[in-house]
């Protein structure tokens, strides 16, 4: 099945104007806002969040054991109507499955979960070209192009993965396979993490085995931006601006990805991302046992400026 990765997630959330601040300083920009009601944000390529109020009774219901603020539904972008009609067929079979207006699906997983599918309304997008000097290579960038500037608007540019908290990490993975989606790499006893057929990311959603009943619901959630040096610039702005840290910066092994991840109004940690590994069907997965030695390659604290002679 054609599922190209994720559309949006959707959260219900206490603090709306909290939350709204947040996402316009991660850099999304608003689609539309009402300070009762929440908004949507898009990423440059029009993937991005909707943030609702908990109370809204729109809104799936919680997954078991979650309490809000939480992640309410995460929607995924497919390629046409005819990868639709075949989630449809295969979803319907064993659960209620709502259909809206535009033709969108939706129900809950079998980790009470509450997932969508959509035809994906994603958009070319025009970005700065980010090119890096490397010896022994061609040149990245023509000379005289700097490529530090304090001044450099950063912008998420898509959507790139979720990480779900789940009681039962092997019945989650086996309904997630039945939609197409393959492991790339686990961490023993621990969770898989999975991409659709629709995309070669690394891992569009990873899933970890909750060692406590209470813990279920969304771990982090994460947009990914253009290089190494905006996790880092975009990351420390973020800093600057007050927002706390929880991990970061570094750089994950099972994906590669460069990381920083960052305390949210959204019951989850939000993370800045870059340079994920893409992977074909010809990939053998990998796995390891978790902890810290393979969780990250390296790990970095941030701290204040320093100037020689200071």
């Amino acid at each position: 099945m054609n599922i190209l990765g994720l559309e949006y997630l959707v959260f219900g959330v206490d603090d709306l104007s909290g939350a709204h601040q947040f996402l316009l300083d991660y850099g999304l920009d608003p689609v539309h806002y009402h300070p009762a009601e929440g908004g949507t944000y898009a990423a440059l390529d029009g993937t991005g969040l909707v943030v609702r109020p908990a109370s809204d009774p729109s809104l799936p219901p919680l997954p078991p054991g979650a309490a809000t603020p939480s992640l309410r539904e995460t929607v995924y972008g497919v390629a046409d109507t005819a990868t639709l009609a075949a989630l449809e067929a295969n979803l319907a079979a064993d659960r209620d499955v709502a259909v809206d207006a535009d033709g969108t699906l939706h129900c809950l997983d079998d980790s009470g979960f509450g997932i969508a599918f959509t035809v994906t309304r994603r958009r070319p997008y025009a970005a700065r070209h980010l090119g890096f000097n490397v010896p022994g290579q061609p040149p990245g960038r023509a000379p005289n192009d700097c490529a530090a500037d304090p001044d450099a608007v950063i912008k998420p540019r898509t959507l790139s993965h979720v990480v779900y908290f789940v009681a039962d990490a092997q019945q989650a993975e086996a309904f997630y396979a039945r939609l197409g989606f393959v492991v790339t790499d686990r961490f023993n006893h621990l969770g898989p993490f999975l991409r659709p057929a629709g995309t070669l990311d690394h891992h569009t959603l990873f899933m970890i085995e909750s060692q406590n009943d209470h813990m279920i619901g969304c771990n982090h959630f994460t947009f990914h931006l253009g290089s190494a040096n905006e996790v880092l610039q975009h990351g420390w702005n973020f800093v600057k601006k007050g927002y706390k840290s929880f991990w970061g910066p570094g750089r994950h092994i099972l994906g590669s990805n460069f990381f920083w991840y960052f305390n949210s109004p959204f019951g989850a940690a939000i993370e800045f991302d870059a340079d994920m590994d893409l992977h074909d069907d010809a990939w053998t997965p990998r796995a390891c046992d978790p902890g810290a030695d393979n969780s990250q390659i390296f790990l970095f604290d941030a701290r204040g400026k320093w100037a020689p002679g200071e």
